[in-house]
């Protein structure tokens, strides 16, 4: 047996010095630790032995794998450490290179004009509500005091989506109506509603099927028309310049009496007359008007005690005028480009 041990530690030594790798390691693991190694066998013919034999065999076998075991495990160790640190140097990091430049993009400017005109408003007392795109002729329509077969729906051009009782919203009208029967209460309100409206148009420079709103209400008792045409005015300080002048024509809508077109002078000639004001030294940004005691009556609001003032502009038509863009296609383009020379056109 002495002699079996001898020669097995011989020849391990031999072994353990041709270990360069991980598989090397392993196939002298299974020479002598595996089920048919040279260890393993040490103990095969124990049933012949008696049971002093046993138990001295038994004790020299297993002092001997313990032995053969530490030393293949440090051996081990050592080519792990080996191959993290050769894996470490050849794919090191030079941190004094410079560092890839990334392209970053800008917000759309629909997105910018929208986030300034909220600001605004809101730091005029103005809640920003949204609601669906997909809405009710109901509140798209007729609280709105355009009952069916009115003429002002053909302007509209609607897309339907089944029969004549649900659309596409074609304006942001329909989330005042919302709140407004919504305020069990019937307290004042003051909201702005921007989001996307549908109407069937042509799709060219100035014009487009699906297209941005920004609406806004405010209800409460002895609102007048000067009320609206002092938040117009801040409005369009805000927007094109402190020394914007703003005027109102008479027009007409369903839903307010009286109506106004809200005109801002041009601030590209100052009101002299050129090309984009078309000679008139005005240019109309959008519509409002006093809220008609129809649309109160029809929401729960007592016109005998409730007044208000409507507005609404489109998005597109704002950012168009103030960053001097001809074509309403160019918001939903993705032309990066676009963008950063609307803002290095604005800085």
């Amino acid at each position: 047996m002495k002699e079996k041990v001898e020669l097995i530690k011989s020849s391990l030594d031999t072994d353990l010095d041709n270990i360069d790798n991980i598989n090397t390691l392993n196939e002298v693991k299974a020479k002598y630790l595996g089920k048919k190694g040279m260890i393993t066998e040490l103990t095969s013919n124990m049933k012949e032995l008696s049971i002093d034999e046993r138990k001295e065999i038994g004790r020299i076998s297993n002092e001997l794998r313990t032995e053969v075991t530490n030393k293949l495990n440090s051996i081990q160790k050592e080519l792990e450490e080996k191959a993290i640190n050769e894996k470490l140097s050849n794919e090191k990091i030079d941190i004094t290179l410079p560092a890839t430049k990334l392209k970053v993009g800008t917000p759309n400017i629909l997105e910018k004009v929208t986030e300034e005109l909220e600001e605004l408003l809101m730091s005029m007392g103005y809640d920003v509500v949204e609601g669906p795109e997909v809405e009710k002729d109901l509140y798209n329509f007729e609280l709105l005091n355009l009952p069916k077969g009115h003429p002002a729906r053909d302007a509209q051009d609607t897309f339907y989506i089944e029969g004549d009782t649900l659309l596409l919203r074609s304006q942001t009208s329909p989330v005042q109506i919302r709140t407004m029967l919504a305020n069990e209460e019937k307290e004042p309100v003051r909201i702005i509603c921007p989001g996307k409206t549908y109407r069937r148009d042509d799709d060219d420079a100035t014009h487009s099927h699906q297209f941005s709103q920004m609406e806004g209400l405010l209800v409460d008792k002895n609102i007048s028309l000067a009320d609206l045409k002092g938040t117009f005015d801040v409005i369009a300080k805000k927007m094109f310049g402190e020394t914007s002048k703003t005027r109102f024509r008479p027009s007409f809508y369903p839903f307010t009496e009286p109506s106004v077109e809200m005109d801002i002078s041009c601030f590209n000639c100052g009101g002299d007359g050129c090309h984009i004001c078309k000679g008139t030294g005005w240019i109309t940004i959008g519509g409002a008007g006093v809220v008609h005691y129809n649309v109160l009556d029809n929401c729960g609001y007592d016109s005998n005690i409730y007044s208000g003032f409507a507005f609404g502009f489109g998005i597109e038509r704002i950012a168009m005028l103030k960053y001097g863009i001809t074509d309403i296609r160019t918001f939903y383009i993705n032309d990066l480009r676009q963008n950063v020379n609307f803002d290095r056109k604005e800085a």
